[in-house]
């Protein structure tokens, strides 16, 4: 079985997100990129599928500017068999839709015939989490997203998902797609000899018009701005005077 992993190439986690002085986007200059952290579990997972001997190659896929290569071999590193890259824009600062996404990832799909798809629930930077079920429903397979433990038991795959009211453990019908959530798993860090090795791995490229995709923008981001400040805290000198401070303000 194969089992297609899409990583997205993300700003860092640690780094402090800055946005633009006239409001047009984040400023992504000499900003440190990595793999989206869910992604990074959705790749520890499949090659564990593959210790485990539920899976037999790893292929790490990639939609975005030329400098996803970065991404994809850190995949490769981790343990990722082959990579595909989808050159779909031009400009870092493009972020290329779910739904187009989804488009292309089909397409792959169609071309791989992997009997897994594993993402990560959300990329960090836009917090969609939509591309899973979007591709779930092009596809017309089965879903299971938010999954914090994953089994594959022949023709089906037994996932414990994350719900409002706890633990909820569904049994679907493979070839399947999975989200992960945070839980899942702990990516392992790639070795320095497998960070050589990742070089000499297979990284095809294709481009989203090879794949027949038309990746224009529907929506038109009109304005990005930072969060509020935080506003400063009161002291108070009694529990009614809290109290009192609470209601004035309309909390109770």
């Amino acid at each position: 079985m194969k089992v297609l992993v899409p990583v997205k190439r993300v700003i860092d986690y640690n780094v402090k997100v800055r946005v633009k002085a006239d409001g047009s986007g984040v400023d992504l200059a000499n900003v440190k990129m990595s793999m989206n952290p869910f992604d990074e579990i959705a790749v520890e997972e499949a090659i564990r599928l593959k210790e485990a001997g539920k899976a037999d190659e790893v292929i790490a896929v990639s939609i975005g500017v030329k400098q996803s290569q970065e991404t994809l071999r850190t995949a490769l590193a981790m343990g990722a068999d082959r990579a595909i890259l989808v050159v779909a824009a031009d400009d870092v600062h493009t972020d290329i839709e779910p739904l187009a996404v989804a488009k292309i990832l089909a397409k792959i799909v169609e071309d791989e015939q992997p009997g897994l798809v594993l993402c990560g629930k959300q990329a960090i930077d836009n917090d969609l989490g939509a591309t899973g079920q979007m591709l779930s429903a092009l596809l017309g397979w089965s879903q299971a997203m938010y999954a914090n433990k994953v089994d594959v038991e022949g023709d089906h795959a037994v996932v414990t998902r994350e719900v409002d009211g706890g633990l909820q453990t569904i049994k679907v019908k493979m070839p399947t797609i999975i989200s992960t959530d945070l839980r899942l798993n702990e990516p392992r860090y790639a070795s320095l000899p497998n960070i050589m090795k990742a070089k000499k791995k297979p990284l095809d490229e294709k481009t989203a018009a090879d794949l027949g995709v038309d990746v224009t923008p529907r929506l038109e981001i009109v304005k990005t701005g930072e969060p509020a400040a935080r506003a400063a805290g009161e002291i108070v000198g009694s529990v009614d005077e809290l109290v009192a401070k609470l209601k004035e303000k309309g909390i109770i």
